[in-house]
């Protein structure tokens, strides 16, 4: 646990720089894959979805905006760096709209996410709502070793369309 310590004081510095360089413009800041289900290894990416309104078009134009919070990170990482922590960021950008639309992604962030930044619940909303359709469809999460999928409609018969 202590390893996630190092990650926890690093997500609450991303939270203080995202919140600086998107404001009120900063609608949801979640974490997911390993760091977000708390199994991190000194070099785990943080993998992070940006839900901002708006955003600029194309995805490097939205890189370049997060340089700004990467940029006043970089103490930070070297802190994490000389504490055995050699990890990046990982960023997803989507508007809300763009989140609404869903994406497979977010399969990863039902059961296993740390919520940082979620403006009138707007995440939490979206992804109850999934969660409740999946229920419907009797899908649920497959572990095999350390790596899962999902079955998303166990009863599934060829030729069968669903929607989630």
């Amino acid at each position: 646990m202590e390893l996630m310590r190092h990650f926890e004081t690093l997500l609450k510095d991303l939270k203080e720089a995202c919140q600086m360089n998107y404001g009120k413009r900063l609608v949801s800041l979640v974490v997911f894959g390993s760091v977000g289900r708390h199994l991190p290894k000194p070099d785990s990416d943080i993998d992070l979805l940006l839900i901002v309104d708006p955003l600029p078009e194309g995805r490097l134009r939205r890189v370049e905006e997060f340089g700004n919070v990467e940029h006043r990170l970089s103490d930070a990482l070297k802190r994490a760096r000389n504490s055995g922590i050699h990890t990046r960021f990982s960023p997803v950008f989507k508007t809300p709209e763009e989140a609404r639309k869903g994406s497979p992604l977010l399969l990863d962030m039902i059961e296993d996410s740390l919520v940082l930044i979620d403006r009138e619940g707007f995440f939490l909303s979206m992804i109850t709502g999934l969660k409740e359709r999946l229920d419907r469809l009797g899908a649920h999460r497959v572990w095999r070793g350390d790596v899962w999928y999902w079955d998303l409609k166990p009863d599934f018969k060829p030729g069968e369309v669903f929607d989630l």
